[in-house]
């Protein structure tokens, strides 16, 4: 069985409810699924998995999360050859650099050897109807790369 590790870092819910229905689509898809908040989990961890996918809210103008550097910081110590992965998260349209923090994502995990499964999907605060269409898309492409 094909195997999924979502890991997320939310401030406000928002993101981690992107990381959910990213993780009951992939479930509907016949994918076991682990999702863990990034403080509770190593990057090693995307070893065991054949889709890394990583959720992530943008801090401020373009920051990353203070609570998910360390993670950022090992992923790109990592080899992910053979794996499929994805990044989606939110962000807020005010900031001049919208979601930046899933390009910074993005661009770690093509240093990785891994390939990438979907585009990116970002998300203006919360999930809307639209919003969810595409994060099950992105989900749908994942499983279909593997």
């Amino acid at each position: 069985m094909t195997l999924a590790k979502i890991v997320f870092a939310s401030m406000t819910g928002n993101t981690e409810e992107i990381a959910d229905i990213v993780a009951d689509k992939l479930r509907d898809l016949d994918v076991e699924v682990d999702v863990d908040e990034c403080t509770t989990v190593d990057a090693e961890d995307f070893l065991e998995a054949d889709i890394a996918v990583v959720a992530t809210y943008t801090y401020g103008d373009g920051e990353l999360p203070d609570e998910i550097l360390d993670f950022y910081e090992d992923l790109s110590g990592l080899d992910l050859s053979g794996k499929i992965y994805g990044v989606v998260g939110s962000g807020d349209t005010f900031y001049d650099e919208f979601c930046k923090a899933v390009d910074d994502f993005d661009a770690v995990f093509a240093g990785t050897g891994a390939e990438k499964g979907s585009e990116n999907v970002k998300v203006d605060l919360s999930a809307e109807d639209d919003d969810i269409e595409r994060l099950e898309a992105f989900a749908e492409d994942l499983v279909n790369k593997v």
